[in-house]
């Protein structure tokens, strides 16, 4: 068989290209899609007219460091600041692994049952190494998360005061400016993160548990002199006896406090989550406190004192923030920190001198 007349299995056709414009035009359309990002006025239109997907961005920009989108956020938030101020905050706290995520659903969902919008803002724990946070509380409110009126948003605690994220204060403005009229803060449970919640709330509900020497606790001032009202969760089957029994502990714990400014005394109630019992006495309870403290003024002056506090509060975080973005600050600061490695230097003198700089 001559050259000419071999053929081969393998053979590559010339196949059909698609039009390089097409192509061309599809990806910048798609690529300027993600680029452009919405306005001021339509992230504040979007809020107004109760649109979540707008509200996220926003929080977005307001929990974001970046300069740029600060300068967004604040102007957001001053345009959205007549239509705030018009819900009801309760702080919710308590030791990890006492349901908070548990409870938080049950009375949400009770309450949105009873016509209510409420926004949850879950702060998650950080990693002070990766810096990581896990925000899974909307894989662990399942239903809440599907109810139209809740809205949940996780935020990382990251390094701020106690791990409540830096803006939730911002947050909970959005969120009344959307409509949210019951804002539900969720604390990590751990270090410092209640005294911070207890500045931005109207109710502080203190979550505890029976049988598991938390009753103990009581004896310790810090968190339950800011407790409006403490709840053992958990109360069910074999557990009730314990929580019975816990609940007598902490009322004569309750007692042994001085009065509130507010003039109420705290209650102590049982509940069990799971079983969706006592849910609707704690809403009972959390009305009959709002109807004393907006009776004898008191709701008022506490929310006037807590923006007080929140204004002396951003000054120490902006300061902080301009302090360590100088780029002076930035070349000495690591020089310094050599110095201190080298044994040339001591922590305060190094700092006097960093503070010393323009």
């Amino acid at each position: 068989m001559s050259e000419k007349g071999k053929t081969s299995a393998l053979q590559e056709n010339e196949g059909v290209s698609e039009p390089e414009t097409t192509n061309i035009s599809a990806i910048a359309a798609i690529k300027n899609k993600r680029q452009k990002q919405p306005s001021v006025a339509e992230l504040v239109k979007g809020i107004l007219a109760q649109n979540r997907t707008a509200l996220s961005r926003a929080i977005t920009l307001v929990e974001s460091t970046n300069p740029q989108h600060l300068k967004k956020a604040n102007e957001i938030i001053q345009q959205c600041l007549p239509y705030a101020n018009s819900s009801i905050r309760i702080g919710i706290t308590g030791v990890p692994g006492v349901g908070k995520s548990t409870f938080i659903e049950t009375f949400g969902t009770y309450l949105t049952s009873k016509g209510k919008h409420i926004a949850v803002l879950a702060v998650d724990p950080s990693s002070t190494l990766s810096r990581g946070s896990i925000l899974g509380d909307k894989t662990r409110m399942e239903d809440l998360v599907k109810d139209d009126n809740a809205f949940i948003r996780p935020s990382p605690s990251g390094t701020s005061l106690g791990g409540v994220a830096r803006k939730s204060r911002e947050t909970i403005i959005l969120c009344e400016a959307a409509g949210f009229d019951t804002i539900l803060i969720e604390t990590v449970g751990v270090g410092q993160s209640e005294t911070a919640v207890h500045s931005m709330v109207d109710f502080f509900l203190l979550l505890k548990l029976a049988g598991a020497g938390d009753e103990l606790q009581g004896i310790k001032r810090g968190i339950m002199e800011m407790a409006d009202a403490i709840v053992i969760n958990k109360a069910d089957g074999d557990n009730l006896k314990n929580a019975k029994t816990a609940k007598v502990e902490f009322n004569r714990a309750l007692h042994l406090y001085p009065p509130k400014d507010s003039g109420w005394q705290p209650k102590v109630l049982l509940a069990s989550a799971l079983k969706n019992e006592g849910i609707p006495e704690v809403w009972q309870l959390i009305e009959d406190y709002l109807s004393l403290v907006k009776e004898n003024h008191f709701f008022d002056y506490t929310r006037n004192e807590q923006n007080k506090f929140w204004l002396l509060q951003t000054i120490e975080d902006r300061l902080k923030t301009d302090f360590y973005n100088n780029p002076s600050i930035k070349k000495e600061l690591k020089h310094q920190l050599e110095r201190i490695e080298n044994g040339e230097t001591t922590p305060f003198a190094a700092a006097e001198l960093l503070l010393g700089l323009k």
